[in-house]
């Protein structure tokens, strides 16, 4: 049997969202009148056809019924959670790596005071919350045990998990555990709840909210193991399947996040085929989190013009995914970011 999958695209925002909201000539994104689309991608693995909102009512019954399912979900207003505000987007998820060898800002943080510096700089400039994490995942990382990644977070945590919001970024259920018990707000875990087997018991236990993250294989491996049938369907189809998991272990709330994880077991072709059209996961019916901030993408397309902030790509994609209606996105250089998100909104305000 044929799959269908829905993507809502033609974009508005600001005012003339608003405006077309009020004449029902578009559908708002999750209740958020200011971005609101009037067509949808209907895909499968042969093809794309794409029309307007008023043309699914011509559609076959069986087709039409979950095509207009899918744009519900769309539509669905998001809950508020861990310090997210769904009613405005992007949010903010501020990063900080208290590692030696992360990516990009290794050992820039991994010392106390200036850890904690960071966090507050992250927060006061726009942040809803910061992801912490002790363990690098960068491609061709090696798994760090968890006494050690524990060393490296422990004692910043106590000084600002009550005073900051924070999101703990790591595989093992134990440092879960013991984060939560602090009063972590978000797991965050790039393995997508496979690396440690006991990590669905925790996340049910505490009920509380976390991040389901595609990746391929491990950080070790995972740039080797990069090949896909269809990398968007086969994400689509991946989370749909863990979602059917973590339900059958018993975890039944929402404060669910869903990130197709760029850079992880992906390459240029795959990162850009995924942001392009990033709007499909809409239909899933979770807040999205995209993390794009100084990725190797950026490095690939520019080339001669590439720098260790990789602002400029950094900002040129996190634009794009806001006009997709992306919840989240996950941020090294919040206050630029920020800047860039305020000057466009100002743009398309009226």
């Amino acid at each position: 049997m044929q799959r269908y999958y829905t993507r809502a695209c033609n974009f508005y925002f600001g005012n003339q969202s608003k405006i077309l909201v009020n004449k029902k000539k578009s559908i708002p994104l999750h209740q958020i009148k200011e971005i609101s689309f009037d067509h949808v991608e209907i895909i499968t693995r042969k093809k794309i056809r794409r029309i307007s909102i008023n043309q699914v009512k011509k559609l076959p019954n069986n087709l039409k019924k979950k095509i207009n399912a899918d744009i519900k979900k769309i539509n669905s207003k998001k809950i508020n959670f861990s310090n997210f505000n769904f009613k405005k987007i992007p949010n903010i998820l501020g990063v900080l790596n208290l590692t030696p060898d992360s990516f990009s800002d290794g050992g820039k943080f991994n010392k106390k005071n200036k850890g904690i510096a960071q966090a507050v700089s992250l927060y006061k400039s726009g942040a809803s919350i910061i992801d912490v994490g002790g363990e690098s995942t960068r491609p061709g990382s090696k798994p760090v045990h968890e006494k050690q990644e524990w060393n490296r977070i422990n004692k910043i945590l106590k000084l600002i998990v009550k005073k900051i919001p924070i999101s703990l970024d790591t595989r093992k259920s134990r440092i879960m555990e013991n984060g939560i018990r602090m009063g972590v707000k978000l797991i965050n875990d790039v393995s997508g709840l496979s690396y440690d087997p006991k990590t669905i018991n925790i996340l049910k236990k505490y009920k509380i909210p976390f991040v389901i993250q595609h990746s391929v294989g491990t950080p070790e491996n995972m740039q080797k193991k990069a090949k896909y049938k269809n990398e968007l369907l086969d994400i689509y189809d991946y989370f749909e399947e863990k979602i059917k998991l973590i339900r059958s272990k018993g975890i039944k709330h929402n404060n669910i996040i869903l990130d197709p994880g760029i850079g992880f077991g992906k390459n240029l072709k795959h990162n850009m085929n995924l942001i392009r059209s990033v709007s499909i996961f809409h239909s899933l019916g979770f807040p999205i989190l995209v993390g794009n901030s100084r990725k190797r993408f950026i490095k690939d397309i520019s080339k001669k013009n590439d720098s260790k902030t990789r602002i400029g790509g950094t900002m040129a994609s996190s634009l794009y995914l806001l006009m997709q209606g992306i919840q989240i996105l996950r941020i090294h250089d919040v206050n630029e970011v920020k800047q860039g998100i305020k000057v466009f909104n100002e743009i398309v305000k009226n």
